[in-house]
């Protein structure tokens, strides 16, 4: 129940529009994230080396609700890497995928195949991506499992 509310809160809070994002090195904010989430045996491959303009602790949802995610539909000895693409940046695991007849269906609020799950974190992760401006996409990874995109990301110099 706890779990529940506390998803709740978090979608309700991300929807408001990203107003002053600030520069944020993806590689850095992607291995802290990692530290935070409860990962098993899994393994984290960041090959990500941009910075772009985000709000950092909304990009770090993100990230940490893809790495829960994950873990969570892809066992504990699943491999996770983050890297660039020319419009933003991507996140994918080995792990089994999504069939691609659900692959729009896992944004929608309570959707969930796993009996831990509460079915929100894929939502707020669409929430917070939509408050920034940008697009996220899912398809099969390159390695088998699932795939995120997220593009429309405007990036830093600095």
């Amino acid at each position: 129940m706890e779990s529940l509310i506390d998803d709740l809160l978090a979608l309700a809070r991300e929807g408001d529009k990203v107003t002053d994002p600030e520069p944020v090195n993806l590689d850095s904010l992607t291995e802290a994230c990692w530290q935070t989430v409860e990962t098993g045996d899994a393994t984290l491959v960041t090959e990500a080396e941009r910075t772009i303009r985000a709000d950092r602790s909304r990009l770090a949802q993100v990230l940490e609700n893809l790495f829960r995610n994950a873990v969570e539909h892809g066992g504990d000895d699943v491999t996770i890497r983050v890297g660039d693409i020319e419009e933003g940046f991507y996140v994918e695991d080995d792990g089994g995928g999504i069939p691609v007849d659900e692959q729009e269906q896992i944004f929608d609020a309570g959707y969930t195949t796993s009996d831990e799950g509460t079915g929100f974190g894929l939502p707020i992760v669409r929430q917070i991506v939509d408050a920034h401006g940008w697009t996220v996409r899912v398809t099969n990874g390159s390695r088998g499992g699932t795939r995120f995109e997220i593009t429309g990301v405007e990036f830093s110099t600095e």
